[in-house]
């Protein structure tokens, strides 16, 4: 006969919560690692590659500004991103839109280490190149890339941290900070391992072993699916929909809703977040370049003070958000901030010094300042927009940031540094800095807001 089964007591309802909590915060780690592993190998390859293979014609410091170029291409489509994938987030759900986006992002990157350059073919197809259209196909991928990663981010943070108890905003959202992390570790540890392997300066690396890690992302997109599609929709989500149900009011555009009734969020919080961009965009793509380059360190070398910066990186972010949810999101971000106003003066002067151990130094504070930011980021967003835009809303802020922070910096760096004083770099840094202290002073804090009842276009007041 069957029996009912007993009832959970109150500690196993609360460890069935716990794992529960867990099961989604590895969804929403494994997707944007995932993600930011397929954008920054991309990246790697700009600095150490793409030049040769691409952009062949050129001289070594235009062929890195076109390398850097492509690179910005990918953080102007992911305003378009955050708006495509950020209506059907708010539309039909968080789950379902990231499957997309995950997809998107892994058949892109994958395409990419398949490629002829405009010189050199692969296995054997186009032993020519293909000519022009090597560096257009790459633009076209790398569009790809933006826009799935557009839509990446908002959803991944809103997946934790609408399940996130309260109080636990921080905690639960940091794990797609996690992401780049983890990313940057694992892109710096592929790269290493190839370059080990066939050797960071022959011909079979530029020809091939570059291939390897865009190819290898197959398998991660892979196990990101299949975690993802085991994940429930968010409870907040549910809720809105149940809220929808019972309205009256026309449907109306998430966009349209976001940009009408919180632009001034919106546009404050893109430039808050450029700087977090910038830092993090200039200590990993642009020092690989510049430490290849200009310092003349070797692959191997850069790439293994990368895997170092990492975990460091991943330490600084946990430390960070959880902090966060004890002293308020704005304070953090501030605080990072103000440091790195200061510590951008310093970066370069104490790179030129030649030392390998203060390009090391150079490397970790410059991506620990990033991560001290990028981890209270995940719930300061979420927590500031209305549930029926707040995929749109979020995505528009951070998504803003990348393009002010993460495509210009970067691009502007590469000439400079071609043409002036390196310290010029720090003082663009420095001066962004500043901007984006500003604007997070303009925010309201938002760590005690209830995300089933958002702020309603709240005055910007501290």
């Amino acid at each position: 006969m069957h029996q009912d089964s007993p009832a959970l007591t109150a500690g196993q309802e609360r460890t069935a919560e716990r794992r529960g909590l867990r099961k989604v915060g590895a969804a929403s780690l494994v997707g944007t690692t995932i993600e930011y592993y397929d954008f920054f190998v991309y990246g790697t390859a700009a600095a150490l590659v793409f030049p040769k293979i691409f952009f062949p014609g050129t001289s070594p410091a235009m062929g890195t500004i076109a390398s850097f170029a492509t690179f910005g291409v990918a953080f102007f489509a992911r305003p378009i991103g955050s708006i495509l994938f950020g209506h059907f987030g708010d539309k039909i759900g968080r789950k379902r839109t990231l499957v997309w986006t995950l997809l998107i992002m892994g058949l892109s990157t994958v395409l990419i280490g398949l490629f002829p350059g405009y010189e050199t073919g692969v296995f054997g197809i186009f032993d020519n190149g293909i000519g022009i259209w090597a560096p257009i196909l790459l633009v076209g991928m790398r569009f790809l890339q933006g826009l799935a990663m557009g839509g990446e981010w908002a959803g991944a943070t809103l997946l934790a941290a609408e399940y996130a108890p309260k109080g636990e905003r921080g905690r639960m959202a940091v794990y797609p900070q996690l992401g780049p992390a983890c990313a940057f570790f694992l892109a710096s540890a592929t790269f290493f391992l190839a370059s080990v392997t066939v050797g960071a300066t022959s011909e079979t690396f530029i020809n091939y072993g570059w291939r390897l890690p865009f190819i290898a992302s197959l398998l991660l997109v892979m196990v990101g699916l299949w975690i993802r599609l085991s994940v429930e929709e968010t409870p907040v989500f549910k809720t809105h929909l149940q809220n929808k149900k019972l309205e009256s009011e026309p449907v109306k555009l998430p966009f349209a809703d976001a940009v009408r009734v919180q632009w001034k969020q919106i546009v404050l919080a893109g430039l808050a977040m450029s700087t977090l961009f910038a830092m993090f965009y200039i200590g990993s793509t642009f020092l690989t370049s510049y430490g290849t380059g200009t310092l003349e360190f070797s692959r191997t070398m850069i790439l293994g003070f990368g895997i170092i910066a990492a975990v460091v990186l991943a330490i600084a972010t946990a430390a960070a958000a959880i902090l966060s949810d004890r002293i308020g999101r704005r304070k953090v971000i501030a605080g990072s901030y103000v440091i790195a106003f200061f510590w951008s003066l310093a970066l370069f002067p104490l790179l030129d010094t030649g030392s390998p151990i203060a390009f090391l130094i150079g490397v970790t504070i410059t991506l620990s300042l990033y991560g001290i930011a990028n981890g209270p980021a995940g719930a300061l967003l979420p927590e500031m927009f209305q549930s029926k835009f707040r995929y749109t809303g979020a995505g528009l802020s951070y998504n803003l940031g990348g393009i002010i922070g993460g495509a210009i910096p970067p691009i502007l760096a590469a000439q400079i540094v071609a043409h002036y004083p390196s310290i010029w770099v720090g003082v663009l840094l420095a001066g962004l800095s500043a901007v984006s202290l500003i604007c997070v002073w303009a925010l309201p804090e938002t760590n005690n807001n209830d995300l089933n009842d958002a702020p309603v276009d709240e005055a910007l007041q501290p």
